[in-house]
């Protein structure tokens, strides 16, 4: 019972211990350094806790370090145990002592506290190879050539005739293949004849006067913006109506008709955002703004006799 507060107190307390798992190498072989930190996890758990292990150089004096492991961190009752692991070698015989590795600590007992903790060095004995001076020493041999061996290059024969069995291959496919055939491609139904069936469509459906205005501008701003981009080359379907009305500029024709694009796509966003209801007149006036915009942009249709070689006019 006197014992115990002493061991008690010994678990309390932060430890670095350094081990190698041999003391006695050959020149030229390894040895694993075990670096081992135990913390107790009242102290590991606080916030201001740090820890760092060292960084060790490639090189030290008569040893190489080889390779690092990294930080390991396990939990053993209470306590909190961080191990690494460094491989070194080294190239000179004699008995040397692995140098003593420093770890700190920060934060253990209050956030300002800082301590070092120092290993112990390790005492590595390096020996050479035994040689057997009771016998005679041979003469050092000639250079030998090996015979030529046709299967020690058998992977780059059998890769160089792949790739010619590959481009023979291809060769032939290729001569072979059927020529393809251009597809005739059949008449599509022209922009203006598209829009100008839609409106005729949308005329028959009869939305407006069945009460749903919003369907009805949405559906007749839609055909006009998708005739303008097919016809125009004019992203309209992508663009508000202020942009689109920019965007008409370049193009002559339907310039010329901006006054009344304008207004039937400001009654338009109106019936469509601000859920104004227009009057049957002004329905029927923006039905007829519409067509009148087809119509003053139809493109020219190509005289019945004109040659066949013969290129239309831009």
């Amino acid at each position: 019972m006197l014992l115990l507060p002493i061991s008690l107190l010994a678990q309390q307390k932060i430890e670095a211990v350094a081990g190698a798992d041999t003391t006695s190498i050959r020149i030229g072989e390894q040895v694993k350094v075990q670096l081992r930190a135990t913390i107790p996890a009242a102290q590991f758990n606080k916030p201001a806790f740090r820890i760092l292990f060292p960084v060790l150089p490639d090189s030290l004096e008569h040893f190489e370090v080889i390779a690092r492991s990294a930080v390991d961190t396990t939990t053993q009752q209470d306590l909190k145990i961080l191990h690494q692991t460094f491989t070194v070698t080294s190239f000179d015989s004699g008995h040397w002592e692995f140098p003593p590795m420093k770890v700190e600590v920060y934060g253990a007992t209050d956030a300002s506290s800082f301590d070092t903790l120092t290993t112990y060095p390790l005492g590595i004995d390096v020996n050479t190879v035994a040689v057997d001076t009771t016998k005679a020493f041979k003469p050092i041999k000639t250079v030998q050539t090996v015979p030529w061996n046709i299967w020690d290059y058998w992977m780059y024969i059998a890769g160089g005739a792949a790739v010619v069995l590959l481009a023979l291959g291809l060769w032939l496919y290729f001569r072979k293949r059927p020529k393809k055939v251009p597809e005739v491609k059949l008449p599509l139904v022209t922009p203006y004849d598209l829009a100008r069936q839609q409106l005729k469509t949308l005329k028959e459906e009869k939305l407006w006067q069945q009460g749903d205005i919003k369907q009805y501008y949405t559906r007749l701003t839609d055909i006009l913006r998708a005739y303008f981009e097919h016809q125009f080359g004019i992203a309209a379907l992508e663009q508000t109506s202020e942009e689109l009305l920019q965007n008409i500029k370049p193009v002559t024709k339907l310039n010329q008709q901006r006054d009344k694009l304008r207004a039937l796509l400001a009654i338009a966003d109106l019936a469509k955002f601000a859920k104004l209801q227009p009057t049957a007149d002004e329905h029927e006036d923006c039905m007829q703004k519409a067509e009148e915009i087809l119509e003053w942009t139809r493109p020219k249709e190509e005289p019945a006799n004109a040659s066949a070689n013969e290129k239309p006019a831009v």
